[in-house]
């Protein structure tokens, strides 16, 4: 095992682990239970936002930078295509984090 460190950035955790001359890996984690549990109560309960504005999900920051990460984009590319926000917000794997109903 090699060399580790760990920083914290709000509820989003970084580790570095250092394994010589292998290289290095670099984990972030975040806990989404939560995120995921409020998503779920807001569309149960009908809390979707304005008529004209809806809240169409909570997306996790580490399930956005693995999107990111994934398609080879910043997240400046992201957020200045609202084509990817489209294609996560309608991604049936992230359902659980959809709070308005229907699709973007």
């Amino acid at each position: 095992m090699g060399t580790q460190f760990a920083a914290a950035d709000g509820d989003v955790h970084t580790k570095f682990v250092q394994h010589g001359d292998e290289g290095a890996v670099v984990v972030r984690e975040q806990f989404v239970g939560d995120i995921r549990e409020n998503c779920i109560a807001r569309h149960n309960e009908g809390h979707h936002g304005f008529k004209d504005f809806r809240l169409m999900a909570s997306l996790p920051a580490v399930v956005i930078e693995h999107y990111c990460n994934v398609n080879q984009i910043t997240f400046r590319e992201f957020m200045g295509n609202p084509e990817h926000v489209k294609r996560m917000v309608n991604d049936p794997a992230l359902a659980d984090f959809r709070i308005a109903p229907g699709r973007m």
